[in-house]
């Protein structure tokens, strides 16, 4: 049912080097396509990987608790409980160390498949001109010790916290669109809160869009929709620690109820431009590439054909 909870995630201990933290793949649990997930629970001092950039990928992270700081580039920063960092692909090399209190959070982003051919027998891979070597070992073991400057005065904005940004208020919902205001560009996350009873919007299914959920705070319903008219929404408890994945094409269409605490979670998702939205409640179709939102009758696929 694409829903899983972070207490039951096999955790997964990294050490090398300098690099240390405990790993939990949330997103693979809950039955993510190609979107990642991963919980990062790091004690004092504890640094869960060397600096790095990617090519494809961006990458948000989402503080859970505790405090520390991110590296880009040269220059470290102070990151706290309830900060959205946005990590822009072809930009700094990142990584994050904790503080004295420890640090705990969640790493988003699409995962990168190196389109590649192997010769696991040869040890080789086909490059454009030629080919490339594959060597023995760890790339971390090559790593040069880290030695973490003074962090900077002023954060810059790719770092924002949710008490900064302002939510977006409509019938006892608040979205706060965190990663847009952090300048990302090909990924999204948002924090929600939702009050008692409250949707957390219309149910709907996308074409190319993964999302994968996080509930924070208070407990509620995942409410899935097959298809159809009258189809009647399937629910599944929900609460802190709840991850569920929607990866797109399923027909499905998901919404969140909070229940009578209210609730609080964020949303993640990948920014696709030949998304096609469906709202199934009032036949609503939504190309998000071009920001167009219509309303279509929804017919019988024979509908109006004459076969011979």
């Amino acid at each position: 049912m694409g829903i899983a909870h972070w207490d039951e995630v096999e955790k997964r201990r990294n050490e090398r080097g300098q690099m240390a933290g405990t790993w939990s793949s949330l997103g693979s649990a809950a039955g993510s396509w190609r979107a990642g997930a991963n919980r990062l629970e790091l004690a004092p001092g504890e640094q869960p990987t060397p600096p790095h950039v990617h090519g494809d990928s961006e990458e948000i992270f989402y503080v859970l608790g505790g405090s520390g700081l991110t590296l880009l580039d040269d220059n470290a920063y102070e990151i706290r409980a309830g900060d959205c960092i946005v990590y822009k692909n072809f930009h700094e090399a990142h990584t994050i160390r904790a503080g004295d209190d420890g640090l705990d959070v969640i790493a988003f982003g699409p995962r990168e498949y190196l389109a590649s051919g192997e010769l696991p027998r040869g040890r080789t891979m086909w490059s454009i001109t030629g080919f490339v070597e594959i060597q023995e070992g760890h790339p971390w073991d090559r790593e040069p010790k880290l030695e973490w400057p003074e962090p900077e005065a002023e954060r810059p904005a790719t770092i924002v916290n949710v008490q900064d940004v302002e939510a977006q208020v409509r019938a006892g919902r608040r979205r706060r669109d965190l990663a847009g205001e952090g300048g990302s560009r090909w990924t999204g996350l948002k924090h929600i809160e939702l009050d008692a009873g409250t949707l957390s919007g219309p149910p709907h299914v996308h074409s190319a869009e993964e999302e994968i959920f996080v509930v924070l705070e208070g407990d509620g319903m995942l409410e899935l929709t097959p298809p159809g008219i009258d189809a009647e929404p399937e629910t599944r408890p929900v609460r802190r620690g709840s991850v569920v994945a929607r990866p797109p094409g399923t027909g499905v269409a998901h919404a969140f109820r909070a229940g009578d605490s209210g609730m609080t979670l964020i949303a993640w998702g990948t920014r696709e431009p030949n998304d096609i939205c469906w709202y199934p409640r009032s036949q609503k179709i939504y190309w998000t590439g071009i920001d167009v939102v219509g309303r279509i009758e929804q017919l019988d696929y024979w509908d109006g054909e004459e076969l011979e």
